[in-house]
């Protein structure tokens, strides 16, 4: 109970207007996300829907900010990459006996994620993603492997707010019921 009297203390020495951008911020950092941030908020006594919201605004904005990068940077990797081969090709200097081989091979890592993409599509690895990666680092695989940035942003939004509030009402309860 020390935990939660620390957070509530931390609140109630911060002034209203920035209770919810503290939990925002939170719901920025991977591993705490929105879920994290929304308990972080309600546990310090802010009302659970405001904390909820604050929570997945937080966690949303970081998740665009890297899908946004992520997707440009690959754009600029693949473009690059694929006109030097085709430069090469040009030059008479074809790499692996006369063809061109436009897609590097795969990490183990890399080819799990393309299993769990091709079985469960993006919804499934949005919805699902938050169980064992944060949705940070789901989105960055997912815009690395060239899926459209606006799905991407559309399914992390859906599961972002999915988790948030399944969580954020049962941390609400269970503090409700304490009391």
């Amino acid at each position: 109970m020390n935990l939660i009297e620390n957070f509530q203390d931390l609140m109630a020495r911060l002034p209203e207007l920035l209770q919810p951008l503290v939990v925002a911020l939170a719901g920025a950092v991977p591993f705490i996300e929105g879920e994290g941030a929304a308990a972080i908020g309600i546990v310090g006594g802010i009302h659970p829907a405001i904390a909820m919201t604050a929570a997945a605004v937080g966690n949303f904005a970081s998740v665009a900010v890297i899908v946004l990068l992520t997707s440009r940077a690959r754009v600029a990797v693949v473009t690059r990459y694929r006109g030097r081969a085709r430069a090469r090709v040009a030059a008479g200097h074809p790499s692996q006996g006369g063809s061109v081989q436009l897609d590097e091979p795969r990490t183990p890592r890399q080819e799990k994620f393309a299993r769990a993409f091709q079985r469960y599509g993006l919804p499934g690895v949005s919805l699902l993603g938050p169980l064992l990666l944060p949705t940070q680092f789901t989105a960055t695989m997912l815009a690395g492997a060239g899926v459209n940035r606006t799905h991407i942003l559309v399914w992390q939004a859906i599961a972002i707010v999915l988790w948030t509030t399944v969580i954020g009402a049962f941390v609400g309860g269970v503090l409700h019921f304490a009391n």
